[in-house]
């Protein structure tokens, strides 16, 4: 077995794209198609263990939460590794919109990214519901709504793109780490345990089910995202500019 070290892991870093930027010259058809598959999954994540911590808690709802907030951090870090290489592991209309806007992916491409999410989000969905014998969709009548819960989707979004920006323009090869352990974290402390991405906000409306939202409290989660996303990528244009970043393992500057 190959020896594995701290220079073996920065080296095959240089080969994988940072997070919100994907390989250059990828091509569309199958960047679309990682971006629908890696939604998919990534719903099929959030939604089936949380069936699966409820039915297993026996009511007990901070287990529940613990087993689908555990699960949605792992999933994401696997989603991210798997197809980064791919689309650049978006799976989120909010990243994909704030790339477009700081040159780190061409307009052109953003509007096919956006629906390839949404697709893929619904389809992850039907899968989860499918799987734990429910309806294909069902109208979910978990109600998400108020001040502290618009609050904490700004937050929560404005903190995952921080993440994203941060890691990928200093440190790329930590980023689908860095990513997993926020999203596990802000589960816990936000009071709407940070949906933070529109794409999977729309699509767990339609699953009646512990990770559900209903329909009628849809918008102001995304309008708080968008928010939320908008600061962050504003401020972190300021702070860490794309053409000025620097690799922190080795000191070098990157280009990102």
């Amino acid at each position: 077995m190959p020896e594995i070290t701290s220079a073996s892991i920065r080296s095959k870093a240089k080969e994988f794209p940072s997070r919100t930027s994907g390989p250059e010259g990828s091509p569309l058809g199958k960047a679309l198609a990682a971006e629908a598959i890696g939604t998919a999954l990534l719903l099929a994540t959030v939604i089936g263990s949380g069936i699966m911590g409820e039915r297993l808690a026996q009511g007990n709802t901070a287990i529940a939460l613990l087993a689908n907030a555990i699960a949605t951090g792992a999933g994401l870090i696997a989603l991210i590794l798997a197809f980064g290489p791919l689309s650049g592991a978006h799976f989120n209309p909010v990243v994909t919109l704030s790339e477009a806007l700081t040159g780190g992916l061409p307009w052109l491409k953003a509007p096919g990214y956006v629906f390839a999410q949404v697709v893929g989000a619904f389809a992850g969905t039907a899968a989860a519901n499918l799987m734990f014998d429910l309806p294909v969709y069902s109208a979910s009548h978990h109600a998400r709504h108020g001040a502290g819960q618009l609050l904490s989707e700004a937050i929560a979004t404005f903190g995952l793109l921080a993440v994203i920006k941060g890691c990928s323009r200093s440190r790329p090869a930590m980023t689908p780490f860095a990513v997993g352990a926020y999203i596990t974290a802000a589960y816990w402390f936000t009071a709407s345990t940070s949906f933070a991405n529109p794409a999977v906000t729309w699509a767990r409306s339609a699953s009646d089910t512990f990770a559900g939202i209903r329909a009628i409290d849809v918008p102001g989660f995304v309008i708080a995202q968008a928010l939320g996303a908008l600061a962050a990528t504003l401020l972190f244009n300021w702070l860490l500019p794309r053409n000025d970043t620097t690799d922190r393992d080795t000191g070098k500057a990157t280009h990102v």
